[in-house]
């Protein structure tokens, strides 16, 4: 588990890409709606494996996620086991904590040699600075998703809740995830402005502070592409309602909307503020 720390430095092979991809959610609405897009996303995680020189995942991989020291929870094989054969091809795997899956621990860094984090990371890509957080709690204002992550992040509370029998604490987990209106993306289908958005408004601190060249979130299911002076700040979107992902190939950054089917039409669902 890797918490901050100097800049991670990567510069990608010729013909090599950086893929970025959140909010997957998997497991949600239900087993069954879920399979679907898992197995889309295996798909496109099968079609960009040969040029992929590095694929960040940017929270949320999971609805609920809860780790036992010998109990991990149920399901999830295709993902798990496509990530695996990245992961064994050399391609690294960064993920980053989301507030869905806040309770991983080391499976994914033992199983499929993850590196994973808890908060914000600076990268320099190909000469590019980037900064990457899933985003939850940042910026102004959601004070009570911030009171009730103090709770989450408690080790006395997650010991109590590790006291459970994990049939009943997934069950709880499984719950009360699943009525998380955040799931569905509901309350994200309206651009506030970039004066009101808070993932922005935090974007704009992190530049008083540091030049970056990209600001990548995840959690804010709105896929968007905002420029704030020559930066630019990313949403990734998500793949319950959107499937958008990003490509850096060494010199831009390239938000697209994942094409299910041949002949397919690209959705115009991209925020698009640059200059």
């Amino acid at each position: 588990m890797v918490s901050g720390g100097q800049p991670i430095n990567i510069q990608l092979e010729a013909g090599k890409k950086a893929y970025f991809s959140s909010d997957h959610h998997f497991g949600a609405p239900n087993e069954k709606d879920s399979l679907v897009r898992e197995k889309l996303f295996v798909k496109w995680l099968d079609e960009i494996k040969d040029d992929c020189g590095v694929l960040f995942l940017i929270g949320d991989l999971f609805d609920f996620w809860f780790e036992y020291k010998h109990v991990v929870p149920k399901g999830f094989v295709r993902i798990l086991g496509k990530l695996a054969e990245i992961s064994d091809r050399r391609i690294p795997i960064y993920f980053f904590v989301g507030n869905h899956d806040l309770w991983m621990k080391d499976y994914l860094e033992e199983q499929i040699n993850a590196i994973v984090f808890r908060d914000k990371q600076d990268f320099i890509i190909n000469g590019k600075e980037f900064f990457i957080v899933h985003g939850d709690g940042k910026g102004p204002g959601d004070k009570g998703y911030k009171r009730m992550k103090k709770v989450f992040t408690n080790k006395v509370c997650q010991f109590l809740f590790y006291l459970l029998h994990p049939d009943l604490a997934m069950w709880l987990g499984i719950t009360a995830s699943r009525k998380n209106k955040m799931i569905s993306g509901d309350e994200d289908v309206n651009f506030l402005g970039v004066d009101n958005e808070w993932l922005i408004m935090y974007s704009r601190k992190q530049l008083h502070r540091k030049y970056y060249d990209y600001l990548i979130y995840g959690h804010r299911h709105l896929p968007m592409e905002i420029a704030i002076g020559k930066a630019r700040h990313i949403n990734l979107g998500d793949w319950i309602n959107y499937f958008t992902y990003g490509i850096f190939d060494g010199k831009e950054f390239v938000l697209k909307t994942y094409l299910r089917n041949q002949g397919e039409e690209s959705r115009d669902s991209i925020i698009k503020i640059i200059d």
